[in-house]
Order: C-alpha cells, then structure tokens, then sequence
C-alpha cells in the first residue's frame, strides 16, 4: 500500500514538472520578449532610419528648389544673352546703319566733284586787318557743288619751298561749294615783328588745289591776279585750310 502510494506520489510529481515545463515552453513572454526585443531593433532602426530618410527628403526638396534655382539661373542667363545679344545686334545694326552711312559718305567723297582752276574763279586780296594777310577767295562757277580739298599749296615766282599750313585752322569736315558759293583761306604773308627771314616781293602766284589724299594732285591750277606792287613775303609765309567763311580764315 505505502509502495503504491509512492508510486502515485512519485508520478503526480512527474506530472506535475512535465506540465509546468510545458506551460514554461509554451509561454510566450520569455520567446516573444526575446522577438520584441529582436523586432525593438528593427523598429529603432527603422525610427533613425526616418530621420535619414527625412532628411533625404529634406536633400531631395532642397535639391529640387536647387535644380529649380539652376533653371531660374539658366533662364536668367538666358535672358542676360538675349540681353546681351540684342545690343551686339543693335550695335551690329548700328555698325551697320555707320557703315552705311560711311558708304554713302565714301561714295558722296568719291563722287564729289573737286574745286581746282577749271570749274573757279580765284582772287588774291591783301587786307588791312589782321596785318600783312592776304585773302583768298575761291567761287564755284560750274553748275554742281564741288569740294575744296585741305589748304590751298601756295607758290609765288619760282619759289622753291612750299608755305606750311596752319593745322590749327583745320576744319571738321571738307569744305564744299555750292553753284555760284564761295570759300575762302588766309595767308599770312610775313611776320609781323619782323622777324622773318628772307623776305622778297611776290609779283605772280601760283595756287595748286589738292585731291581726295593729301598732296594729291586736284586738277588745274589758279593764277590770280596780285597788286602791280606785288607783295611781301618772308619765311613765315604760311596758309590756312580752306573755310567757309572769311571771318574764320583770317582769325
């Protein structure tokens, strides 16, 4: 009976462990703590990975305002060409309409008729005021508008030297002569404080009129009448450019 009853003791106990080991296995707070605390990772991770991704965002909006800016400044740039360009087309327009005008200037020049001895009339006058100045008075006789070239090249006799122009008198543009108009030059013909050399008296004048270039040859000369006296020249024989006007080639 007492070993029956050991047995039966024995084989509660037994049972007793067998279920409390299988309650223990088949508890889920020791298993699932142990996944929560695997899955708790993943969630921290996934939380810091949100920031990152965030902030990713964040790069790609900021970046996207960026790739906006860029075509913001593209397009400015664009329109800072468009900007740029149009005044090289307007100065190119502008070249254009100066080169245009040039060529009409370049072919007015070239189809300007040149004042000389055959299309003029020519005077030689001394004055009284400023001193020991001549005046010299070319009218267009012909029946188109002709061109006095530079300054009239001055030779009295058998002269061997060439009287300088006054560069000063140099006007801006070419004087032109109308049908029937006049222009003018200013000699001075010797200094007033006598301080010339080689003085002589001038009884035949011989004035040569230029071409387009310098020195260039313009056509026939004039030969004026000069006083029966004649004049009196020295080394300070010098001659304005043409003028005008009479007032501007004596002063």
């Amino acid at each position: 009976m007492r070993t029956f009853r050991h047995a039966r003791l024995l084989a509660a106990t037994g049972a007793a462990l067998t279920a409390l080991s299988l309650t223990a296995c088949e508890n889920g707070s020791g298993t699932r703590d142990e996944g929560a605390g695997a899955s708790g990772s993943p969630t921290s991770t996934t939380q810091e990975s949100k920031p990152a991704e965030d902030k990713s965002s964040q790069g790609q909006s900021s970046g996207g305002q960026s790739s906006q800016g860029q075509p913001s400044q593209h397009t400015g740039s664009g329109k800072g060409s468009e900007q740029t360009s149009r005044p090289g087309d307007s100065a190119q327009n502008g070249s254009g309409g100066s080169a245009d005008k040039g060529g009409k200037d370049d072919d007015a020049s070239s189809d300007l008729t040149i004042c000389n001895g055959s299309n003029t009339r020519t005077t030689a006058q001394p004055v009284r005021r400023p001193l020991n100045h001549m005046l010299l008075t070319v009218t267009n006789t012909g029946s188109k508008p002709c061109g006095l070239m530079y300054y009239p090249v001055l030779r009295f006799d058998e002269m061997q030297w060439v009287p300088q122009a006054i560069e000063d008198t140099k006007p801006q543009a070419v004087t032109i002569l109308d049908p029937g108009a006049s222009g003018y030059a200013g000699v001075l013909l010797s200094a007033a404080d006598g301080s010339g050399m080689g003085g002589n008296t001038g009884r035949k004048l011989t004035i040569a009129f230029q071409g387009r270039t310098p020195n260039s040859d313009g056509g026939p000369s004039a030969t004026p009448s000069l006083p029966a006296k004649g004049v009196h020249y020295d080394s300070a024989l010098s001659v304005t450019y043409w003028q005008t006007d009479i007032k501007t080639a004596l002063n």
